[in-house]
């Protein structure tokens, strides 16, 4: 019987063959020890050679790291396995043989391992980490499928900037300016508009000559839109939306947290509702905690909201920020215009800003006044400022980055490795 490994639970006691690859071996005297994987997880194969043939034992023994095979054997439970089988091995057949895989068992330097990326994806941290972001993306579709959200495809491509920077990835469309796009917004309002309730997950691209732990050149976005809806409401949905996604992977990937080593308690207290606290409060919380120079108007850098997160044991919503450090879009507060209704979701741990979300402007005098502070002029804009002219609804949105999100949930200290493929400031390869 063919199977994989994810599902040899279903086969104890009984012959299968599987097609995999050897991750690593040893051997002594009589036993082999296969370490195998096959794309869907990690099993250990036992060659003993009392149960196979001379040629099979010296092919076993001689099999080189990432040589792929076709192994038969019986499946017999093992509470020493992580994944609380094996496989007593009685045949094996050599598809390919690899020569001098580059990435042994040993330490290798960050640098090294990226060049390698795309033989690098094979290792078992590297497996685990994708296996929960996978489960986060299909949480993630789960989650606002349930809650009455439809998915609409924003372009890559566009002719103006969502947030009016000059962090952007310019390129010539025929005979136009365009640029690459640094989020789906915008056009996720004009779908709400059209639907009520929607949500994106694509590419979105920042020319931001940044080297930290937190940044992608390229990253993916989900980013939710809602017709008729306070900010306040915006802000319930966040929470539970971050919440059903931690308890999905707590759910479906026990294994993949044990090989990360991630601290699974930790997770467990993610839970709405989550802990508030207002821009002014947290200037003086900082101030507190001995970040003196910061004064009101500044945004936060990495320090100030990993002090802030650290305050609390589960994420925080920082809200009311100045308005003049944030985007043109974002509504002021009634009762204080000088701040706008927006809100940071800043994960623990060090982390940072996982979602940032707020009112969007539904009056269209005061977008109008917008475009003449920021200098959106001509044609690019002209669709947006449409949305307020024709039906103008009190709505509301967010936008969670993916990669930080897993990196958090996964304990993994930097983004590099929570996408397949990562755009870092000096990395375009593989």
């Amino acid at each position: 019987m063919k199977t994989t490994i994810n599902h040899i639970d279903k086969y104890n006691g009984k012959e299968v063959t599987i097609g995999a690859w050897l991750a690593n071996k040893r051997s002594s005297g009589k036993i082999a020890f296969l370490q195998l994987r096959d794309g869907t997880g990690f099993i250990q194969g036992v060659v003993a050679k009392a149960d196979v043939t001379e040629e099979i034992f010296q092919l076993a023994k001689s099999l080189t790291q990432e040589s792929s095979v076709y192994i038969t054997g019986t499946v017999v439970e093992d509470s020493r396995s992580p994944l609380g089988f094996e496989l007593q091995v009685s045949n094996i057949e050599l598809i390919h043989e690899a020569v001098d895989f580059p990435i042994t068992p040993k330490e290798h330097g960050t640098e090294f391992l990226m060049d390698h990326r795309h033989l690098w994806l094979r290792s078992k941290k590297q497996h685990a980490i994708m296996k929960i972001r996978n489960q986060i993306i299909q949480a993630t579709y789960e989650f606002f499928q349930k809650e009455g959200f439809l998915k609409i495809d924003p372009p890559i491509l566009t002719g103006s900037a969502a947030e009016g920077t000059t962090e952007l990835f310019h390129t010539k469309y025929f005979d136009e300016e365009a640029y690459l796009s640094q989020s789906g917004q915008l056009y996720m309002e004009a779908a709400a508009m059209a639907f009520g309730k929607v949500f994106s997950f694509g590419p979105t691209f920042r020319a931001e000559k940044s080297k930290t732990r937190r940044h992608l050149i390229e990253f993916w976005m989900i980013e939710p839109e809602m017709a008729f809806t306070t900010h306040e409401e915006s802000l319930s949905i966040q929470e539970n939306y971050v919440s059903y996604l931690v308890e999905s992977v707590l759910e479906n990937c026990d294994l993949e947290l044990t090989i990360l080593e991630r601290d699974k308690d930790i997770l467990r207290k993610i839970k709405a509702p989550f802990e508030r606290i207002s821009y002014d409060k947290a200037i003086d919380l900082l101030k507190e905690k001995g970040f003196t120079d910061i004064e009101w108007g500044e945004d936060f850098g990495a320090p100030h909201e990993t002090a802030i997160a650290d305050h609390f044991d589960r994420p925080v919503f920082i809200t009311h920020y100045p308005k003049d450090i944030k985007a043109f879009y974002m509504k002021p507060d009634p009762n204080r215009p000088e701040v706008v209704e927006c809100a940071d979701l800043i994960a623990p741990e060090g982390y940072g800003e996982i979602i940032g979300g707020s009112a969007r402007i539904d009056d269209l005098n005061l977008m109008q006044k917008r475009y003449e502070e920021h200098a959106l002029t001509g044609d690019a804009y002209k669709w947006y400022l449409e949305l307020r002219k024709y039906g103008s609804v009190p709505h509301a949105g967010f936008g969670l980055g993916l990669e930080r999100t897993v990196a958090w949930i996964s304990g993994v200290e930097h983004v590099r490795e929570t996408i397949p493929f990562p755009r870092l400031l000096n990395r375009l390869y593989p």
